[in-house]
């Protein structure tokens, strides 16, 4: 049973067993996280959560998770297009402070939960189809897969024994959900997916403490996770493959723009054109953003509202809009905070070059999806001449990693945009001596900010 094994895996999980790549990448994220979660506090999915979530550690991942994903600046795991870190660690740092737990102890924990949450992302991708199934069918795979996992990180920070942690991942799969239809047309509840996550996982190893039990077959049934979700088509038996010998946690890809990540590649393709040549933007004609299908359908459609996004966040959804920044010339590391702002989105200048961005499906960059987010720009001048460039690695992932210093310039922006800039060697060194912390507390304070405005 896929339950049992998961179980078994949390269970004997210690920082001791882990391999050191994995020790180093839950640090890393654990601070780029932190970072992003400040920055994130004043948005306003983070703001009504805030006001609703209440005290105690539920309250605090509640919030903690919502502002983590808020900017859409957490990072991503393919072929399974989870966000793993925003459930992750505000479930870790929650849990690990309401139980006294050491430093190590986190480190263990979302571990755990890390490769819980790629592999049952991994699990629902259908090579023939080319995406994943959760994701086709317009369910957020961060929701669904991050309320199992978040359960586990849970379960091992409060204690519970091997059949215990069973029970709440098996309690956890009957409360996973999260709908992705925000993506396409609006509103602020996308980010509240992660926290709800982390608060859902949480509840679910409370509720197994307390004695209450899930299926056995929970993730394989009839009616279990996989087939309510998927249907038969999920690769069932990979969600425990190589468990504990093989690690995924290393393989996730950090992002380096503040956007859904199906715009990056198309940001870097118009970074590179900008670079290569001196462009008038009063010469561009018009512009192609050629993307796979199941991409398109998120940051293309409906085309009018991509091409003029109502607001700074539904910005962070534009390929047209986000293309345009990259055009003109963005902050950060290539599009930053200032660019998917309110002001930026109403700019003139951005939504006069967004209005002449045809978004259109590619076959053959289709091929790639999910496990690189590839796309081409191609520009055609007033004078006939066309310029394109495609990008199929994604900066931030195995073949392109950011460098130690673009890391330390995301966390700089980040804090900045919190207001938080004071603390930002203090934040750096408790993460980066994460493992040797007899409490996590003064981390998990950062779950809750001080809103700034996004």
């Amino acid at each position: 049973m896929i339950a049992a094994r998961l179980a078994a895996f949390v269970e004997a999980i210690s920082f001791d067993s882990l391999p050191p790549e994995v020790v180093e990448s839950v640090r890393r994220r654990m601070l780029d996280t932190l970072g992003i979660m400040l920055a994130g506090h004043g948005c306003p999915a983070s703001r009504a959560a805030s006001a609703v979530a209440g005290g105690g550690a539920d309250g605090d991942a509640l919030v903690g998770g919502t502002a983590a994903h808020a900017l859409d600046f957490d990072d991503t795991h393919l072929p399974s297009l989870v966000h793993p870190s925003c459930v992750i660690v505000p479930t870790a740092l929650a849990a690990g402070a309401h139980s006294g737990a050491s430093g190590r102890d986190v480190i263990a924990a979302a571990a755990a939960g890390y490769e819980i949450v790629v592999r049952l992302g991994s699990a629902t991708y259908d090579a023939q189809l080319g995406n994943t199934l959760l994701f086709e069918r317009g369910f957020h795979p961060t929701s669904v897969c991050g309320t199992v996992a978040a359960s586990a990180v849970a379960a091992k920070l409060l204690g519970l024994q091997r059949t215990e942690i069973e029970a709440a991942l098996t309690v956890s799969a009957s409360t996973a959900a999260g709908l992705l239809e925000a993506n396409r047309t609006g509103g602020t509840v996308k980010p509240l997916h992660a926290g709800w996550a982390a608060r859902s996982g949480l509840a679910a190893a409370r509720l197994a403490a307390a004695g209450m039990t899930g299926p056995t077959t929970a993730f394989e049934g009839r009616f279990g996770f996989f087939y309510a979700f998927c249907g038969d088509a999920a690769d069932v038996d990979s969600a425990t493959a190589s468990l504990a010998e093989a690690w995924l946690t290393p393989n996730i890809h950090v992002k380096p723009y503040p956007a859904n990540h199906f715009t990056h590649a198309g940001i870097d393709a118009a970074r590179l054109l900008r670079e290569g040549y001196r462009l008038d933007r009063t010469a561009i004609e018009h512009i192609e953003l050629r993307v796979p299908a199941p991409a398109l359908r998120t940051i293309g459609e409906p085309i009018d509202v991509k091409r003029h996004p109502p607001t700074g966040y539904a910005a962070r959804f534009s390929g047209p809009h986000t293309v345009a920044v990259a055009l003109l010339g963005g902050t950060g590391l290539g599009l930053g905070h200032a660019d998917v702002s309110d002001a930026r989105a109403a700019d003139p200048a951005v939504r006069q070059l967004a209005a002449r961005v045809r978004c259109c499906a590619d076959a053959e960059l289709e091929s790639l999806f999910p496990r690189s987010l590839p796309a081409t720009v191609e520009l055609t001048l007033t004078d006939g001449t066309r310029l394109r460039r495609t990008v199929t690695e994604n900066r931030g992932g195995l073949q392109w990693p950011l460098s130690e210093t673009e890391l330390a310039v995301k966390l700089s922006d980040n804090l900045s945009q919190a207001g938080r800039i004071s603390e930002l060697e203090r934040l750096t060194s408790l993460c980066e001596r994460l493992d040797t912390l007899e409490r996590v507390s003064d981390l998990a304070r950062y779950l809750r900010g001080s809103p700034q405005g996004c």
